[in-house]
C-alpha cells in the first residue's frame, strides 16, 4: 500500500509546500493553500518502473498536411478558433458567471448536431431538466444532441468510448469533475489537473473535439491551476459587461490559429447572435458633436474595429484626483496624463479623469493612446472632435508619436463606415493603402495634437480657460501670466489657466 503523502497545494497557481502557510511565495496570495493528499496523484500504471522502448526520430524537413477543421455552423467561433474545430483538440472557455458560456456551447453543440455529427453536453452543475429548459428557450429542443449530467471522468471516459466517437464533447465544467487516481476533494488543484489530464489523453487517443468549461477568479483569470491553460491546445475567454448587449470572445492562446482574435455576440432573448460588423454596432450610439469622444480605429487579431473613447475631464475637491478607468489599461491612462503634463503643459493634478470604452469592448493594444489623448483634451478645453475623424498612434514617453501596425486595414475599414479623415502618426503616410479615399493628417507629436483641438476650444465657466498662444515658445514667460512656476511649465502653442 502506498505510504500516505500530504502536502499544502496552492489553490491559485497549484505550488505544493510542505507545511502550511498563510502566503502563497509564487503567486502572492493569501489562504489559499489547502491541504491534499497526493500520493495517488499518479497513476500506478505510470508510477510503476518498465524498461523504456525505442522510437525513431525524424527530421524537420518532409511532407506536411494541413490540419483537417471542423465548422462549428457559427462563424465567430470558427473565426477565433482558427477556422473550426481540429480533430482531437482540447479548448478551454472561461467566463464570469452568467456571462453567456452555457449559452454559447449550448449553440455551438446544437448547430454541430443538426450537422450530423454526434455531439454530446455533460454538465457536471446542471440536471439534464435545466439543459433541456435552456435549449427550448433557445428554440434547439430539436436538435440531437445528448446529454448527461455526471462528474466521474472515469464514468464519462467509458461511456464516450462506446458506439461512435463524438466530434464534439462539451464539459460544464472541469472544476466539478473527480476522478479516481488522486484522494483531493473535486474543485482542488490536484483533482482538476488530473481530469483535465484524462480528458486530455481521450481526445488525443480518439480524435474528438472537447470544450472545457472554466471557472474564472475575481480579478477575471481562470480558476485552477495554470498548468491547464499549458495542457490545453487554445484558450478563449468569453467577455462583456452584464448591462451591455455585447459579448466579445477573445482567443488568449492557439496552438491551431491567430491570438487575441475575437468574435463578437449580441445576447438576445433567443440566444447569442453572431455580429458581422462590429464596428458598425459599436458607433450605432455615438455622442456626434459632444467634448470628450474620439473614434479610435484598432485592430484586434486580424480584424480592424473602430470604437468610441469617452473621457470626461472634472475638477475635483479631492486631495488626490480620481483616475477611472473601464476597457482600457489603467497604467497605458497614467502614461498618457504624464505625457500630457511633462510635454505638453496639460495641467491635470486638480481635475477627475474618467475615462470609458464604449460597448464594453476592452482594448489591450497601444495603438489607443492617440485617441485617449484627444478626447481627455476635448474634454478638457471643451472642444468637440471632428465627428468624421479616426484616430490611433501609439504615444512615446518623450511626446512622438510611434507608427502602429496593419494601418492600411484601419483606413479601409474607417472608409468602409464613411469617415472622411485620419489622423495618424507621421510616419505612416507612405505605407501602402494610404490612398484609401481618407484626407490624412499626421501628426508627429504629442504637442502639436493638443494645440490643434485647444484652438477649437471654448471656456467654461467653472472651468477655467483654455487658448492657444502660438507665439509663446516653451521656457519663454508669456504675457499675462505672473506666476514664474508657471511660465516655466507652458508649453509651445498651448496654454492652460485654472480659473
Amino acid at each position: 500500500m502506498a505510504k500516505s503523502t500530504l502536502s499544502f497545494v496552492c489553490q491559485n497557481c497549484g505550488a505544493a509546500y510542505n507545511r502550511w502557510q498563510g502566503k502563497c511565495e509564487s503567486c502572492g496570495e493569501w489562504n489559499t493553500l489547502a491541504e491534499e493528499d497526493t500520493s495517488g496523484s499518479v497513476p500506478v500504471s505510470i508510477r510503476s518502473k518498465r524498461k523504456g522502448r525505442t522510437f525513431a526520430l525524424e527530421s524537420l524537413s518532409g511532407k506536411t498536411q494541413g490540419a483537417p477543421r471542423l465548422s462549428s455552423g457559427m462563424a465567430e467561433f470558427d473565426r477565433v478558433t482558427g477556422g473550426g474545430f481540429v480533430r482531437g483538440s482540447v479548448l478551454l472557455v472561461g467566463g464570469d458567471p452568467g456571462i453567456g458560456k452555457s449559452t454559447l456551447l449550448t449553440q455551438a453543440t446544437s448547430m454541430m448536431a443538426r450537422a450530423g455529427h454526434r455531439a454530446v453536453y455533460i454538465s457536471g452543475e446542471e440536471a439534464v431538466a435545466q439543459v433541456r429548459l435552456r435549449a427550448e428557450r433557445l428554440g434547439l429542443a430539436d436538435a440531437p444532441v445528448q446529454l448527461a449530467s455526471e462528474t466521474s471522468v472515469e464514468d464519462i471516459v467509458s461511456t464516450l468510448s462506446e458506439g461512435a466517437v463524438p466530434r464534439l464533447i462539451v464539459i460544464d465544467s472541469i472544476q466539478t469533475m473527480w476522478t479516481d487516481t488522486v484522494e483531493s476533494a473535486p474543485g482542488t488543484v490536484t483533482q482538476v489537473r488530473a481530469s483535465a489530464q484524462a480528458l486530455i489523453r481521450f481526445a488525443k487517443k480518439t480524435g474528438a473535439t472537447i470544450i472545457l468549461v472554466g471557472h474564472v477568479t475575481k480579478d477575471g483569470q481562470i480558476a485552477g491551476p495554470r498548468v491547464v491553460e499549458h495542457m490545453v491546445d487554445a484558450v478563449l475567454s468569453f467577455e462583456g459587461e452584464g448591462s451591455q448587449q455585447f459579448r466579445i470572445l477573445r482567443s488568449a492562446k492557439n496552438r491551431f490559429g491567430a491570438t487575441d482574435e475575437i468574435g463578437v455576440f449580441e445576447m438576445t432573448g433567443l440566444g447569442l447572435r453572431e455580429v458581422t460588423n462590429p464596428s458598425e454596432l459599436f458607433l450605432s450610439e455615438r455622442d456626434l458633436g459632444s467634448p470628450g469622444t474620439a473614434v479610435f480605429a484598432g485592430i484586434e487579431g486580424t480584424r480592424p474595429v473602430l470604437v468610441e473613447l469617452q473621457a470626461l475631464v472634472a475638477p475635483t475637491s479631492l486631495g488626490t484626483p480620481r483616475r477611472a478607468v473601464v476597457g482600457w489599461d489603467p497604467s497605458r491612462l497614467s502614461m498618457v496624463l504624464a505625457v500630457l503634463e511633462a510635454h505638453c503643459g496639460v495641467k491635470l493634478s486638480g481635475h477627475d479623469v474618467y475615462l470609458n470604452v464604449a460597448g464594453g469592448l476592452r482594448i489591450q493594444e497601444p495603438a489607443a493612446d492617440m485617441a485617449a489623448a484627444a478626447a481627455l483634451v476635448s474634454s478638457l478645453v471643451n472642444a468637440p472632435l471632428p465627428t468624421d475623424a479616426v484616430y490611433f498612434g501609439e504615444i512615446s514617453l518623450s511626446g512622438a508619436i510611434r507608427p502602429v501596425a496593419q494601418t492600411p486595414a484601419r483606413l479601409k475599414e474607417a472608409t468602409k463606415l464613411g469617415f472622411g479623415r485620419a489622423i495618424l502618426p507621421e510616419s505612416a503616410r507612405g505605407e501602402p493603402g494610404g490612398d484609401a479615399g481618407l484626407a490624412l493628417n499626421s501628426i508627429g507629436n504629442l504637442a502639436t495634437l493638443v494645440a490643434e483641438i485647444a484652438a477649437r476650444g471654448t471656456p467654461r465657466g467653472n472651468r477655467g480657460t483654455a487658448r492657444a498662444d502660438p507665439g509663446t515658445p516653451r521656457g519663454d514667460p508669456g504675457a499675462g501670466s505672473a506666476d514664474p512656476a508657471e511660465k516655466n511649465a507652458t508649453p509651445a502653442r498651448f496654454r492652460r489657466d485654472i480659473g
